[in-house]
C-alpha cells in the first residue's frame, strides 16, 4: 500500500481538530477514570459520527479511508481526549463481525456500538492458562430445550469489565476436543446477577484496570455465537491480529507523548548530560519512529497479516514500553523514590505520571500474549520450528 496523507486528508484534520477544540471542555478534559463521565464521551463521540469510520456497510458513521482513520486517531491522542472505553467494541469486535458474523449479529450489534452505547470487554485469559489460550477451561454446554449455552468458568485480565454491557467469550462447546479445537466464541450479556460476578485486580501502582470475572451458568443465546460452533479458533485470532496490529498505531501517538514528557524532563534536571542516558533515549526515540513507519508500511497491506507479524507487532511495542518506563525513573533519579506528596493514613499511596508508566508497564511483556508465547508463535509458525513439548517434566 502507497501509504500517504493528501490534501482531503489534511481537511478532514483540520474538521477533527475543529471538532476536538470545541467538544473536549468542561468534565471531559479531567475525565481521568471517572467511568461515567467515559461513557458520557463515548456517546457525545457516536452522535457525531466520529465511531466505526471505515466500517464497511451501513453500520458505522461515516465512511473514512485508511489514512482518515488514522488522521483522526492522531489528533484524538494529541488533544489529550479521554481514554476510549468503546475501544473494544469499536476496534476489535467490529470487525470480528463485520469479517465473521452473520447480518443478524452486525443488525443488532454494531449500531450500538456506533452510537457509543453499549461497551465491551474480552474474556479470552484464564489462570491457569496463562497466555497459553488453547489451554482454557471455560465451557459452555448448550440447553437442549431452547438451544441456550451456559457458560462456566472463569476469566481474567479482563479490562473494562465492570463497565461493559457485553463481553466475547471464547469456551469449550466440545467437551470431547483438545487444545484450540472445539472453541466457540460466543457474545454475553454481563448483567446476569448471580450467575456473572466481576472482581477488581488491584496493581502494583494502585490502579485497577484489569479484573476477574466469574460465570456460574451464565447465558449466551445460540444465535450469538460468532462464526459457527466449533470455529472460534479461527475468530479469535483474527481477532488478535486486529488487536497487535492496526490498534497499535493509537497506541503509538500515546508513546510519543509519554517520550517527550521524559526528554523535556530531562532538559530541565540536566540528566541529558549524561552522555550513556542520552544515548539510550536517542535509541528509544528512533525505535519509536520505526515502528510507527512499519504499523504504516503494513497498513490495509498483506503484510500485516502475515504470520507472526501480530506477535512481532506485539513484542516491540512491549519491550520498548517497558523500557520507557525503566528510564524515566533513571531521568528522575533519587527523586523517582518520593511521591507527589507527603503520605498519611488518608492519603498513603499517591503516584504521579511516570511513576504510574514505569509501574505499569511491568506488564507489558506478560498481558495480551506474554513474550515468551510471542516468541514461541514465530518460532513455529514463521521459523518453522518444532512445536514446543508441553508434557510434564
Amino acid at each position: 500500500m502507497d501509504f500517504s496523507f493528501g490534501a482531503e486528508d489534511d481537511c478532514f484534520r483540520e474538521e477533527a481538530r475543529a471538532w476536538l477544540r470545541e467538544h473536549l471542555a468542561g468534565e471531559y478534559v479531567a475525565a481521568g477514570g471517572e467511568p461515567e463521565v467515559r461513557r458520557r464521551w463515548e456517546r457525545e463521540l457516536g452522535a457525531d459520527g466520529w465511531i466505526g469510520l471505515g466500517w464497511q456497510g451501513e453500520y458505522g458513521n461515516r465512511s473514512a479511508s485508511v489514512t482518515r482513520q488514522v488522521v483522526w486517531a492522531e489528533e484524538y491522542a494529541r488533544a489529550q481526549a479521554p481514554g476510549r472505553v468503546g475501544h473494544i467494541g469499536e476496534n476489535l469486535l467490529a470487525p470480528t463481525l463485520l469479517a465473521h458474523g452473520d447480518a443478524a449479529q452486525c443488525e443488532r450489534f454494531l449500531p450500538a456500538i456506533a452510537r457509543g452505547e453499549e461497551l465491551w470487554c474480552q474474556g479470552y485469559s484464564e489462570p491457569d492458562a496463562g497466555s497459553d489460550l488453547a489451554g482454557l477451561r471455560t465451557v459452555a454446554v448448550r440447553d437442549p430445550a431452547d438451544g441456550t449455552y451456559r457458560i462456566t468458568g472463569q476469566k481474567i485480565w479482563t479490562s473494562l469489565a465492570r463497565d461493559a454491557d457485553w463481553c466475547f467469550v471464547l469456551a469449550r462447546t466440545d467437551p470431547d476436543s483438545r487444545r484450540h479445537h472445539g472453541l466457540s466464541f460466543l457474545l454475553v450479556p454481563m448483567d446476569q446477577p448471580g450467575r456473572i460476578e466481576v472482581r477488581p485486580i488491584r496493581q502494583m501502582s494502585g490502579s485497577a484496570e484489569f479484573n476477574e470475572v466469574f460465570f456460574d451458568g451464565a447465558a449466551a443465546r445460540a444465535e450469538h455465537l460468532v462464526g459457527g460452533p466449533g470455529n472460534g479458533w479461527r475468530v479469535a485470532m483474527g481477532l488478535l491480529a486486529l488487536e497487535r496490529g492496526v490498534s497499535t498505531l493509537v497506541q503509538q501517538i500515546g508513546f510519543f507523548e509519554e517520550l517527550d514528557r521524559v526528554l523535556r524532563l530531562g532538559a530541565r534536571t540536566g540528566a541529558l548530560r549524561d552522555p550513556v542516558l542520552c544515548d539510550r533515549l536517542v535509541r528509544q526515540w528512533a525505535e519509536l519512529h520505526t515502528m510507527r513507519w512499519n504499523a504504516l508500511r503494513t497498513l490495509g497491506s498483506s503484510a500485516g497479516t502475515a504470520p507472526g507479524a501480530p506477535s512481532v507487532a506485539k513484542l516491540l511495542w512491549g519491550g520498548w514500553h517497558q523500557r520507557l518506563g525503566e528510564l524515566a525513573m533513571q531521568v528522575r533519579g533519587a527523586a523517582a523514590t518520593a511521591g507527589p506528596s507527603d503520605w498519611s493514613a488518608d492519603n498513603p499511596y499517591e503516584l504521579d505520571a511516570l511513576q504510574h508508566l514505569f509501574l505499569f508497564t511491568r506488564a507489558d511483556t506478560i498481558y495480551g500474549g506474554s513474550d515468551e508465547i510471542q516468541r514461541g508463535i514465530i518460532a513455529e509458525r514463521v521459523l518453522g520450528l518444532p512445536k514446543e513439548s508441553r508434557g510434564c517434566l
